[in-house]
């Protein structure tokens, strides 16, 4: 019993995730329980499990009193986060060029074709947070575990943003660009790596569509 629960609270969770990365729910959407739990014919309590979970990864704050809404992130916010990594990571590919190994290198390689496949599949959250970890893998490989951590709590601030805003196409371009990075670093070219680097993160900001306007508040239609 219990197994089936989780498994129909997973499905709500990937429904209403997939509604909200392909702009069928709009930021700021308010999502009442009751509706939920007649559209996928559960109870109000699996509908609140899977509230809670995709509070966790930030798609929909829970506010006291009031319930569920769709997350509505700041534009902002995402350019400050953006212009931050660019200062850290450009240091650190730097860095990086100067204590490279070959195991360092493989790791990375291996990241990579983790990405490339993910890419080609459907799972939207499953890409972004590998597209994400690379810079993070890059940080942990130096043995540099302060700024891996700085830079996962950076990554995980702008996530919902990519998640929302970052076509499948631009994905793609950040999977390649990615590998060119790894080339760089494995040949030792230190102003190629940070040159590149930065063109990266200066290419996922600018494909980000945040003008992009939703269809619809209404539930059932966006589920549908």
């Amino acid at each position: 019993m219990k197994n089936m629960e989780s498994s129909t609270t997973r499905s709500i969770v990937d429904a209403l995730t997939k509604a909200i990365v392909e702009h069928r729910l709009q930021p700021g959407t308010k999502l009442a329980e009751q509706k939920l739990a007649d559209h996928f014919g559960v109870s109000r309590t699996l509908v609140r499990q899977a509230l809670f979970q995709l509070s966790q990864n930030k798609l929909i704050r829970l506010e006291p009193a009031r319930g569920a809404f769709v997350a509505a992130p700041a534009v902002d916010e995402a350019k400050q986060v953006f212009a931050v990594r660019r200062m850290l990571e450009a240091e650190m590919a730097r860095a990086f060029v100067r204590s490279v190994t070959p195991a360092k290198i493989k790791a990375l390689k291996e990241h990579v074709a983790l990405e490339k496949s993910a890419v080609g599949g459907e799972d939207i959250s499953g890409r972004t947070e590998l597209l994400g970890d690379f810079h993070v893998r890059m940080a942990e490989l130096m043995g540099n575990q302060v700024l891996a951590q700085i830079l996962g709590e950076l990554i995980s601030r702008c996530a919902l943003i990519t998640l929302m805003y970052q076509s499948t196409s631009a994905a793609e371009h950040s999977n390649d660009e990615h590998a060119d990075i790894v080339k760089a670093l494995a040949a030792r070219d230190e102003e190629l790596a940070v040159r590149l680097m930065t063109e990266h993160l200066e290419h996922v900001e600018a494909n980000l569509t945040f003008d992009r306007k939703v269809p619809t508040n209404d539930i059932s239609l966006a589920l549908s």
